[in-house]
């Protein structure tokens, strides 16, 4: 049914002292924070989450990989539910709203509907996707791409941190190991906000941004293998340096990506060095190469040109390499009409808005595999996100939610 009415709003103010009462978990070292997935901080906010929906009237069910779903009922016994989340688990330097907000935003629709008296002929169901952000255990995505059937549950159990402790232990360590089969459940629709997480729409001045796209992505694992030997009394021209090769694919990645523009990104934001010490060549170096484009032959061209020349970097200098995708995804296009129910309720609300294509990847890329999927996005401060300076406003948040709460009433139907 036509959605319309002053009165369909969220309360900004609880959202925001949800947001707010979530971010003292885990707290960061700069006013961000560190609640990693599978950690005991992680485990506290998921308690903390299930407060408020036990207070929601939610029922809980959790699949076996640790995903949180909190259902609302619908009228209809038969008419699937509309699914609405992110994730809870953060960057270890991350920030408030990554992620949190599309939880809490999908928990404070459903307190709204509560509050209005809103009856829906679909259920509605919150979601806290485990391990979204691949930080702790790679790839990103995790349990959203087990329940989407691109990855087996055996492949994500067997996940090692830096550490070398695996997702399955650490799940059931933390006591949040479920017992629902992973994608058993079926999906109507799925709906994710999120904050953009780059400088777009601040930069625009649009209050919402209606996703209609998702860049695909590569994750490349790089292993060189060189020789350690003293980096005082070994000859130049007898080493074999790791390190040196790494420094000239870094080198390769940034021409790659910047030759291949518009529409590409591409760079390195971990690497590990063995044994890393200040007086030794590193026999061993560990880098991540990260590629994303909305173009997919543009994507693969890029990763295959990569891999081609840092082969010859590495013969040239005599350095072993070996080269393992740890995470990918193809560009996905959301539900055309998912997006026009953003697009509509942005504008009957008065909010400013724009297409816009997410750089990030999400959960809603892979819940897109197996239902109609959108995402809603709200502007951050310089764009900045993985960072704890993370910011943004209490309007931009409000705005955001408010979309995605309308949006969502139209898909899962009000009943009168």
């Amino acid at each position: 049914m036509a959605i319309s009415g002053e009165n369909l709003r969220i309360d900004g103010d609880r959202l925001w002292d949800s947001l707010m009462d979530m971010a003292k978990i885990g707290p960061g070292v700069a006013g961000g924070n560190n609640r990693q997935t599978l950690t005991d901080e992680d485990a506290e906010g998921r308690a903390l989450f299930k407060s408020w929906c036990d207070d929601a009237g939610l029922s809980m069910g959790v699949d076996t990989m640790g995903t949180m779903f909190m259902t609302r009922e619908g009228t209809d016994p038969d008419a699937l539910p509309v699914y609405v989340g992110s994730h809870l688990d953060t960057q270890p330097t991350g920030g408030k709203y990554d992620g949190v907000l599309g939880v809490l935003g999908a928990l404070e629709a459903v307190r709204s509907m509560n509050d209005l008296g809103i009856r829906t002929k679909h259920p509605i169901v919150v979601v806290n996707w485990a391990n979204e952000e691949g930080a702790r255990f790679a790839p990103a995505m995790l349990a959203s791409g087990v329940f989407a059937g691109v990855h087996s549950q055996d492949y994500a159990y067997g996940r090692k941190d830096l550490e070398g402790k695996t997702y399955g232990a650490e799940l059931e360590r933390i006591g949040w190991k479920g017992d629902e089969e992973v994608g058993a459940r079926k999906m109507h629709a799925y709906y994710e906000l999120h904050i953009e997480q780059g400088p777009i729409l601040e930069a625009e001045g649009k209050d919402i941004g209606v996703v209609t796209h998702c860049q695909g992505l590569w994750w490349l694992e790089f292993t060189l293998t060189g020789r350690e030997a003293h980096t005082g009394s070994t000859p130049m021209e007898m080493r074999v340096n790791a390190g040196l090769a790494m420094a000239r694919i870094l080198e390769t990645v940034q021409e790659v990506a910047m030759a291949a523009l518009p529409g590409a990104v591409g760079g390195v934001g971990q690497m590990q060095f063995s044994p890393n010490s200040r007086n030794v060549l590193p026999g061993t170096v560990v880098f991540t190469v990260d590629i994303r484009s909305p173009d997919q032959a543009k994507l693969d061209g890029m990763r295959a040109e990569i891999e081609t020349r840092a082969a010859a970097i590495c013969d040239e200098i005599g350095v072993g390499c070996a080269v393992e995708a740890v995470g990918h995804f193809d560009p996905v296009t959301f539900d055309p009409e998912l997006v026009g129910n953003v697009r509509k309720a942005a504008e009957e609300l008065g909010y400013s808005h724009m297409n816009l294509i997410s750089g990030a990847g999400h959960d809603a890329c892979w819940a897109a595999k197996v239902a109609p999927a959108t995402m809603v996005m709200c502007p951050c401060v310089k764009g900045i996100s993985h960072n704890e300076a993370e910011e943004i406003s209490k309007d931009w948040a409000t705005a955001g939610a408010e979309v995605l709460f309308r949006a969502v009433l139209e898909t899962a139907e009000i009943v009168e």
